[in-house]
């Protein structure tokens, strides 16, 4: 999102945090722009009983967490590490500072979070939805736009089964049994239990 040495000359810091770590917690205060260099972070929301709700998988050059940079009010949602990570954290008053003499970063920021914001009115259209094959479809069309989560060589799905479920409030089982109708249709392709996106354009056809 933003260029590293352009990060590091504003004062952020590297932080490396392992595999469950929590990074930032639902409720408390924000004081850092978050961007991931390396492995993969959930950014979730978990309930009173501990279920949870997948609302983004964040891949490297993505920031997460940026609600209370601009309202000041407590995190949405909790950061927690998918795989052992690397992070730049900035402190707020310098990604204040830095948005103010790079408007051009300014600009592709703001196209960020109505990017993020326009995905969830979209998914919470979908969630009303209550046939489960037409959410996850609705999910997997998303992903190949926006060519997130995904890779880009062989249209492999980054997404396990139970992320999907927890991002669509549907069980394990009940996406395991969709994915599997939808490989039947030809719709996807399953290959060693891995879902791979069909005819994607721009990535080749081989397995990662």
């Amino acid at each position: 999102m933003i260029n590293i040495d352009l990060l590091l000359a504003m004062g952020a810091v590297y932080k490396r945090v392992s595999q469950g770590e929590m990074i930032f917690m639902e409720g408390n205060p924000g004081s850092y722009y978050f961007q991931l260099v390396e492995g993969r972070v959930n950014w979730v929301n978990i309930n009173e009983d501990g279920k949870e709700y997948l609302q983004s998988v964040i891949e490297p050059g993505e920031c997460f967490g940026e609600f209370p940079l601009f309202d000041d009010e407590p995190y949405a949602a909790s950061a927690v590490a998918e795989q052992d990570s690397i992070l730049l954290k900035l402190p707020k008053e310098r990604f204040h500072q830095l948005l103010a003499e790079h408007p051009d970063i300014h600009l592709a920021f703001s196209k960020l979070l109505v990017h993020r914001l326009r995905f969830k009115f979209y998914l919470l259209k979908e969630l009303l939805n209550h046939q489960p094959e037409e959410r996850i479809a609705a999910l997997f069309k998303y992903m190949r736009e926006s060519r997130s989560n995904v890779c880009l060589h062989c249209g492999k799905v980054k997404l396990t089964r139970q992320q999907i479920a927890n991002m669509t409030c549907l069980r394990v089982e009940t996406v395991i049994r969709a994915i599997r109708n939808m490989h039947e249709r030809g719709e996807v392709s399953i290959q060693k239990g891995k879902v791979y996106f069909n005819n994607m354009s721009g990535i080749t056809s081989s397995v990662c």
